[in-house]
């Protein structure tokens, strides 16, 4: 059964108390509001925007939003593991400049001989060793995540600008090329390996146990503490699974750019509005992996559609900002209310 339909783990004292009707109306407003923008969004582009719903447009969307979707994904886990509160709760705010370390490490490998397979476990497990670092900030010293995260960020930029001397790692191998080649229809390999990737988390995240027990400690963590769930490590587990997406996704960037970036930053933005906008498309306003992924392709099709319109990306970054400030704004109050 989805973590994301029902929530009822055994050996729970404690229930989530029934939302009050006007709590229901208002959520299923924003969630159904959520899929008639996004179909809007879809209609307004392919009206105006020429060959946007191709197929081969569609799979370029796909292969765009694969980095940002990975990512998201990674923070997605966190946001259910430590609530999605976003000062007090799951936030990982390392998960671009983990990407730009980890895509540096490959490249730079890669440079100096090393194979694929080397390559890619380095990539991960700096990624992972990241998480860790969040995980022991966190969980074990106490600090508040948003700060923590916010901390290991500026010192792992530091640490790719010393490693790239803030200069592009170019990076070419047979395993990169065919990460970026195409299908025969015009569809990025990039694509599948979001499709891929969701499907496995999603797998995992919403419909075995330990998904189950990751929504526990962030929605119940009083309910959860007293059936002797292991909540600090399970929480430090998530901002683990966070790092290890973040290396995922520096692979990912280093096949789509042919090479390490300096701009991984810029990844901030769009991934936190993915993975925060994501819940909207849950019935329970609660973080989900397809939550997360119907999110990316919203994010996605709307850069595109800029893009196809010759619309300054200026504009774009203004919109994700305030569709964070909506979505956080309306969760928050719905939730007020059903307290």
């Amino acid at each position: 059964m989805s973590a994301e339909v029902e929530f009822a783990p055994s050996g729970f004292s404690a229930a989530e108390p029934p939302p009050r009707p006007a709590g229901n109306i208002a959520a299923t407003a924003l969630r159904f509001g959520s899929l008639i923008a996004f179909a809007a969004i879809l209609i307004i582009f392919s009206l105006t925007a020429p060959y946007f719903l191709s197929i081969g447009n569609i799979g370029n969307v796909l292969g765009q939003s694969a980095i940002s979707g990975v990512l998201a994904i990674g923070l997605t886990i966190v946001l259910i593991a430590g609530g999605s509160n976003v000062v007090t709760g799951g936030i990982d705010l390392s998960l671009a400049a983990n990407m730009g370390l980890s895509a540096a490490v490959y490249a730079s490998l890669t440079q100096l001989g090393y194979g694929d397979a080397t390559a890619i476990a380095a990539a991960i497990l700096t990624g992972a060793l990241i998480g860790t670092v969040n995980a022991i900030a966190v969980v074990y010293a106490g600090i508040v995540p948003l700060l923590a995260t916010l901390a290991v960020m500026n010192v792992v930029a530091g640490l790719e600008l010393v490693l790239t001397g803030n200069t592009v790692l170019p990076a070419s191998t047979p395993f990169l090329s065919a990460l970026s080649a195409s299908d025969a229809f015009g569809i990025p390999v990039l694509a599948y390996v979001l499709l891929g990737f969701t499907a496995i988390t999603t797998a995992i995240v919403q419909y075995t146990p330990l998904g189950l027990r990751l929504y526990a400690v962030g929605e119940f963590p009083d309910a959860a503490r007293a059936a002797g769930l292991p909540l600090r490590r399970l929480l430090a587990g998530a901002f683990v699974a966070s790092g290890v997406a973040g290396g995922i996704a520096g692979i990912l960037s280093v096949s789509y750019l042919s090479g390490s970036t300096t701009g991984a930053g810029e990844m901030l933005l769009p991934v936190v509005v993915t993975a925060l906008l994501g819940s909207v498309f849950s019935r329970r306003l609660v973080p989900t992996i397809t939550g997360t992924l119907l999110s990316a392709l919203l994010v996605g099709f709307l850069v595109n559609g800029f893009q196809l319109l010759n619309i300054s990306s200026t504009l774009v970054s203004g919109v994700q900002g305030v569709l964070i400030l909506i979505v956080v704004s309306a969760t928050t109050l719905l939730r007020r209310q059903e307290a």
